[in-house]
C-alpha cells in the first residue's frame, strides 16, 4: 500500500466519523426542540406561581422564564440544558478532522508537492480548513447549532470529490509549479472556509428572522423548535457579517495574489479568464453584502439573502467552472 492508497482510505474514513457527527448534530437538534417545548409548557405554571404570592403574572417572571429556553437566564437558578449530543458531534467532528488531515499529508507526500493541484485534492483541502475554522470559532463561540449544516456540507462535498473527481497523482503543469500555488491557493481556501460559515449562519438568520416575525403576529406555530434555543436573527446575522467579513480580506488577496501569478505565469496581470471572471465576481457580491449591510440599508432577510447567493457562486466557481468552462486557470485533472 502506498502513500496515495493510505490517503485514500483516511479520507473514506474521516467521511464515515463526519456521517456519525451529522448523526450525532441532527439528535442535538431533536434534543434542542425538545427543551424549547418544555420550557414552553413551564412558562405558564411559572406565571401562575408569580401571581400566587403576589408578583406580577406578566411582568420579570415572564422576561425571566421566556429568556432562555435552555434555562440560563433569570429562571430562578435553575441550571442550564447540557446539549450532550452536541459535546459528541464535535468530538466526532475533531476525531473526523484527525483522519482528514492525515488524509491530505499522506496526499502530498505521495505527490511530493502541496496537496491542492486539481479538484480532488482542493476539495480534499478546503474541506478540511472549514471543518478546521469550525472547531477553532467554536473556542471563542458556541456554535455546535451548525453543526449538522456544517458537516453535512462536508460529507456531501468530501465524498462527492472522493467518488467523483478522484485522479491519480500526476506532475504538476508548468504554470503551477510556483510559490504562488502555496499561497494562493491556500488563502483561497481558507476564505472559502469562513464564506462557508458565513453562508451556515446566514440560512440560519432567515429561519430565526421568520420565526420571530411569526411570533409578532401571533402565530400558533411559529416555526421549528430548536430555533428558539438559538440566538436572534439579529445575533446571527452579526456573527455571518464578522465571517464574510474575514473571508472577504483574504478573498482579496486571492485576487491580488492570483492577478501576480497571473503575470508571472503568462505575462498578463488580467485576460478576464473564466476562473478570473468568476473569482472577481464573487469578490463583488461579497464587497456588496458588506457594504449593504454596513449601510444599515440592507440588513435582515436582503443581506442573508446576499450572504447564500456569494457562497452559491463559490461552489459554482469551484464545479461548474472547472467542469464545463474551457480557460487556462481550469486544472479539473479530469480527462
Amino acid at each position: 500500500m502506498n502513500f496515495d492508497s493510505m490517503s485514500i482510505l483516511t479520507i473514506w474514513t474521516a467521511v464515515a466519523i463526519y456521517a456519525a457527527a451529522f448523526i450525532a448534530y441532527a439528535f442535538d437538534l431533536a434534543r434542542r426542540s425538545q427543551v424549547a417545548a418544555d420550557a414552553k409548557a413551564v412558562a405558564p405554571e411559572r406565571e401562575l406561581v408569580g401571581a400566587s404570592v403576589g408578583g406580577p403574572a406578566g411582568g420579570a417572571g415572564k422576561a425571566g422564564a421566556a429568556a432562555s429556553p435552555t434555562g440560563s437566564a433569570g429562571d430562578g437558578g435553575t441550571a442550564p440544558t447540557r446539549f450532550v449530543m452536541a459535546r459528541i458531534g464535535t468530538a466526532l467532528t475533531t476525531l473526523g478532522f484527525l483522519f482528514h488531515l492525515a488524509g491530505v499529508v499522506l496526499r502530498g507526500i505521495a505527490a511530493g508537492r502541496v496537496p491542492w493541484s486539481n479538484m480532488y485534492e482542493f476539495a480534499m483541502t478546503g474541506t478540511l480548513l472549514i471543518i478546521a475554522v469550525y472547531i477553532a470559532v467554536n473556542i471563542w463561540f458556541d456554535l455546535k447549532y451548525l453543526g449538522t449544516f456544517i458537516v453535512g456540507l462536508v460529507v456531501v462535498l468530501l465524498g462527492g470529490a472522493a467518488t467523483g473527481f478522484y485522479t491519480q497523482v500526476v506532475p504538476l503543469a508548468d504554470p503551477l509549479k510556483s510559490v504562488w500555488l502555496v499561497i494562493h491557493v491556500f488563502v483561497a481556501s481558507l476564505g472559502t472556509a469562513f464564506f462557508a460559515l458565513a453562508f451556515a449562519l446566514s440560512v440560519f438568520q432567515l429561519m430565526q428572522a421568520r420565526r420571530e416575525s411569526r411570533i409578532l403576529a401571533e402565530v400558533a406555530k411559529p416555526g421549528p423548535r430548536f430555533l428558539a434555543t438559538l440566538p436572534t436573527a439579529d445575533r446571527l446575522e452579526s456573527l455571518a457579517y464578522r465571517f464574510a467579513t474575514v473571508g472577504f480580506i483574504l478573498w482579496t488577496f486571492t485576487l491580488i495574489a492570483g492577478s501576480i501569478w497571473a503575470n508571472d505565469a503568462w505575462g498578463r496581470y488580467w485576460g478576464f479568464d473564466t476562473k478570473e471572471t468568476w473569482t472577481f465576481i464573487i469578490w463583488v457580491l461579497y464587497a456588496g453584502y458588506i457594504h449593504a449591510r454596513a449601510t444599515r440599508g440592507w440588513r435582515g432577510s436582503r443581506s442573508a439573502w446576499l450572504s447564500i447567493v456569494g457562497f452559491a457562486a463559490v461552489l459554482f466557481n469551484f464545479t461548474i467552472v472547472n467542469l464545463f468552462f474551457k480557460g487556462l486557470h481550469v486544472y479539473s485533472g479530469l480527462s
